[in-house]
Order: C-alpha cells, then sequence, then structure tokens
C-alpha cells in the first residue's frame, strides 16, 4: 500500500467526516485526487463504512460488561446468537474460540440493569454468563493505520 494511502487511512481513522479538501491539503494532493484515492480505498475494502460515535455515558448507559456466554446445550448456539441480537444492551457480538461460546459487549444504566440482563440470557437464551464490568477505558477502537506509519 502507498505511503499516501495510508495516510489518508490514518486521516479519516481520527476524523471521518474530514473534508476531500482537507485530506489533499495533509497529502499534498488535489481535492479530487484525494476523493478519487478515497473511493478506491473503499472499492478495495480498506474503507467499510463511517459511523457517529455515541456517548453511552450520555444516552444514559454509563456500565460497560463484557459477558462471555456458552450455551447450555451446544446445539442451540445458533439460537442463542440470534436472541443476544435481539437484546438492545448487548452492543456487539463475537463468536470465540476457548472456554465460550460468545463474548458479547453491554451497555447499562446500572448494576440493577445488569443483573436483569444476565438473567434474561440465562432465562430467553439458555447460556451460562462470566461477566467483566469495565471500570475504566484507557483507550478503545485504535486503527490498524497510525499516524507515524503514514
Amino acid at each position: 500500500m502507498e505511503s499516501t494511502d495510508r495516510q489518508i487511512l490514518a486521516l479519516l481513522s481520527a476524523d471521518g467526516r474530514m473534508s476531500y479538501t482537507d485530506i489533499g491539503k495533509a497529502t499534498g494532493l488535489s481535492t479530487s485526487a484525494a476523493q478519487q484515492r478515497v473511493r478506491r480505498l473503499e472499492q478495495r475494502g480498506l474503507i467499510t463504512g463511517y459511523h457517529a460515535s455515541l456517548s453511552a455515558e450520555a444516552l444514559g448507559h454509563p456500565l460497560t460488561a463484557f459477558v462471555e456466554t456458552k450455551a447450555f446445550d451446544p446445539a442451540d448456539d445458533d439460537k442463542a446468537a440470534r436472541l443476544l441480537e435481539a437484546m438492545p444492551e448487548v452492543v456487539s457480538c463475537w463468536s470465540v474460540a476457548g472456554d465460550a461460546s460468545y463474548v458479547v459487549l453491554v451497555q447499562v444504566a446500572n448494576t440493577a440493569e445488569l443483573d436483569a440482563l444476565l438473567s434474561r440470557i440465562r432465562g430467553q437464551a439458555k447460556m451460562d454468563t462470566t461477566t467483566t464490568v469495565v471500570l475504566t477505558t484507557h483507550f478503545r477502537d485504535r486503527t490498524l493505520v497510525a499516524p507515524s506509519d503514514a
């Protein structure tokens, strides 16, 4: 990958709303050349989308936890994943290798809501759970292309 492409990826990962003009200024490209480069990066699958980052705390869900789940009956794994997806507090779900079947990221208002969610997971999805509550987030969603690589 060219260094200009890496630089564009680093810029957009820091600010997904950066204009083509600003990308061009930062990389020495014209606005139209910057736009073409971004489109090619999208077409090649290096840029998979753009989104707004929302504050879970401002939305009333300051408690974040990782929950490892394992279906009581391994034949129910696919059904359990669909049930987890239907729970709005579950914001991410990964199928994993190891003792757990899935690791889910949940965001809730308080420990009482977490307890209620865990009860629903155990009851509705028929899964065993192991929970880790996040106390402090030092960093998250780091990009694989650091500005120093650009």
